[in-house]
């Protein structure tokens, strides 16, 4: 009877530790990653009473089984589900990673390596990606500096945040592309500045710049010039001002020079006379020609004073006039003429040309008229009074015109203004005046009314006797030629491939007499293959990008600062930065053993080696190794404690320990009836 007792102790000692096991279960339903025990019996040690015997074919007697008595039961083993895999919990936190499959995050105290499957990290104030619960940092792979790939070596500490990991480098651009349509009736190509493309790059420090290239439309069909106008830094100054260079070909080169030639016949424009030189050199010929005065002071015009009728005299303060030349009169080269300009300009002019508001006259609260008057806004915001009781020098600050040639201003009530002007005209060659006409001489390119305002176009003549020439054009073009085909509308060449190069000096030779370095920036290649000739309407669409068409290479950027972290299904670690970039800091490694159930827990959602799951290498594995395992980030893992079957165990367990208990009971009445037989 005390053996059955002891029997009942055992049973229930048994099914207290498996009611720990499911209270433990329940307990962490809610844990994250947490892998729920199970226990196991075995019984105890038995006591054999008799011992078996096999059958005596001599006496005919059948064998007879052992006589054994039990003595209880006993804890086999408490096994964990550690490759069972929990549920999915979405967090949205980008640190937050669960692993899909038997493997194990590595973390370490900075001692020790351990094993979780608790994959709830944060970055810590050093830049390390650590566990929330502990604090132990999450192990990994460094990068290769020089490759820029994983270096799968001994784990360590994965500090995603480092200082050097913050920003990005800078890089100087080195390759751009042109695409679009430069349409043939695009009206900028024709113009002295021509059609502006702007291309921005930078340079190695990470620094912005403009280069505005202009494209100019020759004398040949489908034929255009290139060439590099200028180069603004971020603040829109040129780099001419910047290093203080007279011209941007002293900082960076873009093409050579071409001439281009043309050939045609021209006559005198209208009341040009020809004096032909007796001579043989052509130079010496005269043009002269018929000249009003309102044509001579034509600069004037610009001014606002276009109304004003001229007259060759000189009027005194007292408004004596005198004669300053006489009908007939010739000058000899450098000779001057004094004209004087008299007239009145309506409030119209004043107000459309020079922008001047005018105020009706008023009266004030004693009746008294306040004089009509101009308010004129300046770039400053300021406001300047023009009225009845202003001088001429109050006016003439605010025409642009010189004081001295003012001598007087009347302000009417009806806003007009009477003016007396007075200027000189010197003649630059021999020339006379009659009938109220200056007969002037011009030059040879004025008179075939040719435009002498391009500094880059030349012309040289073949003169008949009748004045008649043969003019042809010589232009210079500072840049690369631009041929497309008339027929088809596709690109060509320029300057005979398809790509020419923003060409940066080492170094420039300042005004100031100094040397400045242009290290910083890097030749660009640009590639104009994608230009066509397209109708468009007159519009084009030609722009110019940094970096190669589709691929991006060589585009060049600026320091970038990083604006992001994420994590890749197989634990890669990039970081992202403003400047567009992206940089691979590091890998998360996991440890994957050959048998997870003789893992330790060793708390905190940790676990550790033990002899029987096998040694951990220092290394770790890539989780994609061997295409059954990936990282979902965003989520973690949740408890794979089933509570239905939990609760279930919980009831066996308490009949289990009941009927233990009901043992102790019934031996202990047996035991007492035992001792009442004495009495």
């Amino acid at each position: 009877m005390m053996r059955s007792m002891f029997s009942g102790v055992a049973g229930l000692k048994t099914h207290q530790t498996k009611m720990d096991v499911i209270g433990n279960n329940i307990a962490n339903v809610n844990t994250t990653a947490y892998k729920s025990s199970s226990i196991n019996f075995s019984e105890l040690l038995y006591q054999t009473t008799s011992r078996a015997s096999g059958p005596n074919a001599l006496t005919g007697r059948a064998g007879v089984n052992a006589k054994q008595i039990g003595l209880g039961v006993q804890s086999a083993a408490i096994s964990n589900a550690i490759t069972t895999g929990g549920a999915t919990q979405n967090t949205g936190n980008p640190f937050d990673i669960k692993i899909n499959g038997e493997a194990f995050f590595v973390v370490s105290d900075g001692k020790s390596n351990y094993f979780t499957r608790d994959g709830s990290f944060y970055v810590d104030a050093a830049g390390n990606l650590a566990m929330s619960a502990n604090g132990y940092n999450v192990m990994g792979w460094g990068v290769d500096e020089a490759t820029q790939t994983i270096k799968k070596d001994t784990v360590q500490a994965l500090r995603i945040m480092s200082a050097a990991n913050m920003t990005y480098p800078p890089e100087a651009t080195t390759e751009a592309y042109v695409d679009g349509i430069l349409d043939k009736n695009e009206p900028d190509a024709s113009t002295e500045s021509g059609k502006t493309m702007n291309l921005s790059f930078f340079d190695a420090l990470g620094y912005s710049y403009t280069a505005k290239f202009a494209v100019r439309e020759t004398t040949a069909k489908g034929e255009y010039m290139v060439e590099l106008a200028d180069i603004l830094d971020s603040t829109g100054t040129s780099l001419k001002d910047v290093y203080k260079v007279n011209d941007i070909s002293e900082i960076a080169s873009f093409g050579g020079s071409r001439i281009v030639e043309t050939t045609e016949l021209r006559k005198l424009i209208s009341d040009v006379v020809y004096t032909r030189d007796p001579g043989t050199d052509r130079s010496k010929d005269i043009y002269s020609r018929k000249m009003a005065l309102e044509e001579v002071f034509s600069d004037y015009k610009e001014k606002g004073i276009s109304g004003l009728k001229y007259r060759p005299v000189t009027i005194a303060a007292d408004g004596t006039e005198t004669p300053t030349i006489a009908d007939g009169d010739a000058f000899a080269p450098g000779g001057t003429v004094t004209m004087t300009g008299t007239g009145t300009l309506s409030r119209s002019d004043m107000e459309t040309l020079h922008k001047l508001i005018f105020v009706e006259a008023t009266t004030d609260a004693a009746g008294n008229a306040v004089p009509a008057h101009y308010y004129y806004e300046k770039a400053d915001g300021t406001a300047v009074t023009l009225d009845s009781t202003s001088t001429p020098a109050d006016w003439a600050d605010v025409l642009g015109i010189p004081a001295a040639e003012l001598k007087s201003v009347t302000l009417n009530g009806d806003g007009s203004v009477e003016f007396n002007h007075e200027t000189s005209f010197t003649y630059g060659e021999t020339g006379s005046y009659s009938g109220g006409n200056f007969t002037v001489q011009i030059s040879r390119d004025e008179a075939y009314g040719l435009d002498t305002s391009k500094d880059n176009v030349n012309y040289t003549f073949v003169v008949a006797e009748d004045g008649q020439a043969q003019v042809t054009t010589s232009t210079t073009y500072n840049g690369h030629q631009l041929i497309f085909n008339t027929d088809t509308g596709k690109f060509v060449s320029i300057s005979g491939g398809d790509s020419v190069t923003l060409d940066f000096e080492t170094s420039v030779n300042t005004l100031l007499g100094t040397s400045e370095s242009l290290a910083n920036f890097s030749d660009i290649n640009i590639d104009w293959t994608n230009v066509t000739w397209f109708d468009n309407g007159g519009a084009s669409t030609m722009t110019a990008q940094s970096g190669t068409e589709g691929k991006g290479l060589g585009s060049g950027r600026k320091l970038g600062n990083m604006s992001g972290v994420s994590i890749q299904n197989n634990g890669e670690i990039y970081a992202t930065y403003d400047n567009g970039m992206t940089k691979l800091v590091g890998q998360i490694a996991v440890a994957k053993f050959a048998n997870a159930a003789g893992l330790e827990k060793a708390g905190d959602n940790l676990y550790q080696a033990t002899l029987n799951s096998g040694e951990f290498d220092g290394i770790g594995v890539d989780i994609t190794a061997d295409g059954a395992g990936s990282m979902t980030t965003g989520a973690l893992e949740m408890s794979n404690v089933d509570l239905s079957s939990e609760f279930t165990h919980m009831i066996t367990t308490q009949r289990g320990f009941q009927a233990n208990s009901r043992i102790i009971t019934v031996s202990d009445t047996l035991l007492e009836e035992l001792v009442n037989l004495k009495r």
